[in-house]
């Protein structure tokens, strides 16, 4: 398969889209559906891991512009959405950051899904999602400030937690336990509401502040963590037992 070309030259503030599906039907069809958004615009598709790691090099991609985000496929030939996830989150540099990655799945792939995260995968999405979900999932992770559209993070969450080892507990002196040991009280409180899958501004109703105070509690929160995302935070609360399943 030959790789498309990535477009030149995107109006500023158009988010950059990649498609790895080894279906090509799926590819089209999400292509279609993103490309009718303004503000959105698919730039590059690849139909395995191996071809979007190859494609998505900080090296190639000085030559060809940034992608944004990337809508990434468990299931693939060559290499699957997990080898190729890590690969192209290890490869990020500061001067060419790697993109955000989109893990897209099924209930019956939940051991994936964790696998894709700590890889460094930013949020998941039902393979079968509405439209509507998937374009806000995007838009969502790319600002960084979200996990996925709520309507799938609560159901997800709940299932996907269930595959975090609960009977031998991280050692306390871990890196994660010491960095939860930074968080203050009210972080701790935070983050416990994150891991549950509330919102910023569900947070803030829960907590009586306003949702800038709790957008300032999770940077914070992100950054003691050494998390790139809300998904990767939530999944040292469960790791380290500040959350438990079905607390």
């Amino acid at each position: 398969m030959t790789l498309p070309d990535p477009a030149p030259g995107l109006p500023d503030g158009r988010v950059r889209v990649a498609l790895v599906d080894d279906q090509q039907l799926v590819r089209a069809g999400f292509r279609m559906v993103i490309d009718s958004q303004p503000d959105l615009e698919v730039v590059l598709e690849a139909g395995d891991g191996a071809q979007a790691v190859r494609a998505l090099d900080p090296a190639a991609r000085t030559a060809t512009g940034p992608v944004d985000v990337v809508l990434m496929d468990v299931r693939m030939p060559t290499m699957d959405g997990l080898e190729a996830t890590e690969a192209i989150v290890a490869r990020g540099t500061p001067e060419h950051p790697a993109p955000r990655v989109i893990v897209l799945t099924t209930f019956d792939l939940d051991e994936y899904v964790l696998s894709a995260i700590r890889a460094g995968a930013s949020g998941f999405l039902l393979k079968d999602a509405p439209p509507e979900e998937m374009l806000a999932a995007i838009r969502t992770v790319h600002r960084g400030d979200a996990v996925i559209a709520p309507s799938s993070t609560r159901r997800l969450l709940e299932h996907l937690v269930t595959a975090l080892p609960t009977d031998e507990p991280a050692a306390a002196d871990d890196p994660a336990h010491r960095a939860v040991a930074q968080l203050t009280d009210r972080e701790r409180e935070v983050l416990v509401l994150m891991a549950r899958g509330r919102s910023n501004t569900e947070i803030g109703q829960d907590l009586f502040v306003a949702e800038a105070t709790v957008k300032t509690h999770v940077g914070r929160i992100l950054a003691k963590l050494g998390a790139r995302d809300r998904v990767q935070a939530v999944v040292v609360a469960y790791e380290t037992g500040l959350v438990r399943p079905g607390a």
